[in-house]
């Protein structure tokens, strides 16, 4: 069962190697702290298919988040507890950026979202529908329920050569629960300022059965919004010209989004004769609503007299304007199922077959489409967005005693087929129509958020065979060698070929040397590849209906701007990646550990947006000739393209330190990350606006200090984390503008009360202080006061208060 939470030994261990285990293993031991042998015996499944190994034994980088850590974060969401627990990872809440303010892009080093990959119980998770910042496509974290999670592991290391695509900047592995028990916890909390009020409610229930265990977990989640606005200007000369209106203040909300969210997780296991049956599966459905931009009555193309349509009056709809509501219902499952051998002798199998679906289904109220007048409605169905995966392993490890090695010669091989497929389905008619009244000059599509339609829609599919060599060799007592060959086969762009090679010398019994060198590469997705996002408008000149936006880079659009002598639009390629990593791990034998790791990510082919092309007339002649829907329209159009080449340096360092303080126990631990990225090559290299925006937009320098102490029924911890100089973008008419903030630290805090052997109660605050940063100068005239692309939370403190049963 989930025993109650002690907050010395749910440190997380931001480390690998020793900090890892030290930490990791007391959580299975008595208050006095682990000693050498139990420190051994910390078992990782991440980064290794051989024999166990444990995390000071790894060849590379990993780090352990257990299930005590994870509850001590306030938030339901996964990548926020990462985001506090370990440096090198980045998650940023981006309000008003569409459908990236509910799938949240992370990143692991400062990388794309999508070079990392995302497993659960070892297996590949499915990505989100959404296509986010330069097209990545990245699992959405927030599905999986944090109540059911065992543990997390992080290896931060490319890992394509093991795994395949996306594992360029490393692998998270999400762990689910298999312990018995019936566990529940209830917690409500707000910020400062008196809104975003959350309440989350969680249920576990494990049975374990002579030959299995079956783990049920349920969460959820109701966050209402957040708001750090000021009334817009034009808001207040609107309020004063009129004032028997009835203007809002704020008119528009920056902040975090309304949502509701239900997640499940099953995981379970049947021992049969020589084999094991296993399954797990996470389901889930939510909800969210967020604001786009004020639309002002006196400025708003949308409102007017109509000559057409005398009966249209948005005036009398809306008289002090209208905030768009923007929202989306979301809908997740996923289903692995297997059999693997007992692991008892020298040969082990594990046959899997995995699905899983994502599927996002957009609309918007408090909105209208101007161009249909008085046949407008106020809320639109925007359209559905889905993405389907399917995969299929075969895993296999050969134990082989050879006299010349120190120990068994770990020989893994495997196969995989994967198919992906993504789907748009079109938005109701008026969400994308474009009408009458837009000769007029009125705008078309559903305001603030047109809808998909029957051009955009449509499903495409990529297939995908991967076969590989993973092996590891104990040379002496002290010095392994790994080596692993990965070969796959894809459908839409042909074959990719990585490797890895890793080493690990052990100095004495506390201290060894380590490090990998590997290839690896990220595949473009159906989504990216065959995907279109276009808009409809009608040339009030011309009377023409016009279309601009993102088409495929493999459509008739793409080859007729190819053949002008200035731009050369390319199918898309794999971005491929070079890996190095060097670092050491120290366990003291006393409580102390260390670790220290060196990286060096080159990435080329990185996945970008092209520059926009206007269409001249003889090419929508061309086009309209070839048979292209809408041809004669379309006027702007950009893609998706290999873009630019990046190098990102850094450093991970990692102490801590367990031992016995007064009549209680103390854990300190602390982590710090350097992390450089420079572009190398491509257009953003030759746009020095463009390079400075992406190489500055996170923090080069990251660290969190924790402590926690033991005394009897009570567990007190302490956070610092600290985040260093970035740069933001602001653009404006004349030019663009860069901000600079400086580094900012924040502190939580938490105390829980052992009330007996099934309650605990727990108070806690994250950024205690209610710190916020400088204003922004983006967007101000907007209302916004706090940069959007902070890489921190900007809503200033907030408390909880959480009750935890067990029995």
């Amino acid at each position: 069962m989930k025993t109650s939470i002690n907050l010395r030994k749910a440190l997380v261990l931001t480390a690998s190697g020793a900090a890892l285990c030290s930490c990791h293993v007391a959580l299975a031991q008595s208050a006095t702290g682990p000693d050498d042998a139990s420190i051994q015996e910390t078992v990782i499944i991440t980064g290794t298919r051989g024999a166990p190994r444990t995390a000071f034994d790894s060849l590379a980088p990993v780090d352990v988040i257990s299930q005590e850590a994870i509850d001590l974060t306030a938030s339901d969401e996964v990548m926020d507890t990462l985001s506090q627990l370990v440096p090198s990872f980045n998650v940023k809440r981006l309000p008003m950026a569409d459908g990236q303010v509910f799938v949240r892009p992370a990143s692991l080093r400062s990388l794309s979202a999508d070079h990392t990959l995302v497993l659960v119980n070892g297996k590949r998770m499915h990505r989100s529908a959404l296509l986010g910042s330069n097209g990545a496509q990245a699992p959405d974290l927030a599905q999986i329920p944090s109540y059911a999670i065992k543990q997390i592991e992080v290896l931060r290391d490319g890992a394509s050569a093991q795994y395949g695509s996306d594992a360029i900047a490393g692998v998270i592995n999400i762990i689910l629960d298999d312990e018995a028990g019936t566990n529940a916890f209830a917690q409500a909390g707000q910020y400062y300022e008196g809104d975003g009020e959350q309440y989350r409610l969680g249920v576990q229930q494990g049975y374990r059965f002579a030959n299995g265990f079956l783990n049920l977990s349920g969460e959820y989640t109701d966050a209402q919004p957040t708001s750090r606005s000021r009334q817009r200007a034009d808001a207040i000369a609107l309020q004063e010209a009129f004032p028997d209106l009835d203007v809002a203040d704020p008119v528009q909300n920056w902040g975090q989004p309304e949502r509701q969210a239900y997640r499940f997780a099953l995981n379970g296991a049947y021992e049969l004769e020589g084999a094991e049956a296993y399954v797990f599966s996470t389901y889930g459905f939510g909800s969210g609503v967020t604001d786009f931009n004020w639309r002002n009555p006196l400025s708003t193309s949308a409102f007017g007299d109509s000559a057409i349509d005398p009966d249209y009056d948005l005036s009398a709809i809306y008289p002090a304007g209208f905030t768009p509501r923007f929202g989306q219902d979301d809908n997740d499952f996923s289903l692995t199922g297997g059999l693997r051998s007992d692991d008892e002798g020298v040969f082990s199998y594990d046959f899997s077959a995995g699905y899983g679906r994502n599927q996002i289904e957009y609309f918007m109220y408090d909105s209208i489409n101007a161009s249909l007048g008085s046949a407008s409605p106020t809320s639109f169905n925007i359209g559905t967005l889905t993405q389907t995966e399917y995969n299929l392993n075969a895993d296999f490890v050969y134990l082989a005693s050879l006299d010349m090695l120190a120990d068994d010669l770990s020989f893994a091989f495997g196969a995989e087929s994967r198919k992906e497929e993504y789907s748009i389905g079109q938005g109701e008619y008026a969400s994308f129509a474009v009408g009458p009244l837009a000769v007029e000059g009125f705008p078309s599509g559903s305001n603030g958020f047109p809808g998909f339609s029957p051009d955009q829609s449509g499903a495409s599919d990529q297939s995908s065979y991967a076969a590989y060599i993973d092996l590891e060799a104990p040379l002496t007592d002290r010095w392994t060698l790994g080596g692993a060959v990965r070969y796959e086969d894809f459908s839409e762009f042909g074959t990719s070929t990585t490797g890895k090679v890793s080493t690990r010398f052990e100095l004495t019994s506390g201290l060894a040397l380590r490090a990998t060198a590997s290839t690896g590469f990220r595949a473009p997705t159906p989504g990216q590849l065959f995907s279109e996002r276009t808009y409809q408008g009608l040339d009030t000149t011309t009377l023409n209906i016009f279309t601009s936006g993102r088409f495929s880079p493999q459509g008739a659009v793409a080859e007729l701007i190819s053949q002008r002598d200035d731009a050369s639009i390319l199918p898309l390629e794999p971005e491929e990646s070079e890996n190095i990593t060097a670092g050491l791990a120290w366990n003291s034998g006393f409580g102390l550990t260390a670790t220290l790791d060196l990286y060096q990510i080159d990435v080329s082919n990185r996945l970008s947006t092209s520059t926009t092309f206007a269409v001249t007339d003889a090419e929508r002649a061309e086009l309209a000739a070839l048979g292209v829907a809408g041809a004669e329209g379309i006027t702007r159009v950009n893609f998706f393209q290999n873009d630019f080449d990046t190098r990102t340096k850094g450093l991970d360092l990692v102490m801590a330190y367990d031992f016995g303080f007064g009549p209680g126990e103390m854990s300190l631990t602390g982590a710090y990350n350097y992390n450089k990225t420079d572009v190398t090559g491509g257009d953003f290299a030759a746009n020095t606006s463009s390079a400075d925006r992406f190489e500055k937009g996170i923090p080069e320098h990251t660290a969190n200090l924790q402590a926690s102490y033991t005394l009897g029924k009570w567990d007190m911890f302490g956070r610092m984390r600290y985040y260093g100089e970035w740069r933001d973008f602001s653009g404006n008419s004349t030019g663009d503008i860069f901000q600079d903030f400086g580094a900012m630290v924040l502190f939580d805090l938490g105390a829980t009360y052992q009330v007996n052997e099934a309650l605990s109660v727990r108070l806690g605050a994250e950024n205690v202080f209610d710190q916020y940063p400088d204003e922004a100068t983006y967007q101000a005239s907007r209302g916004l006061i706090y940069s959007r692309n902070a890489p921190y939370d900007t809503d200033g403190g907030q408390y909880y208060l959480r009750f935890d049963v067990s029995f």
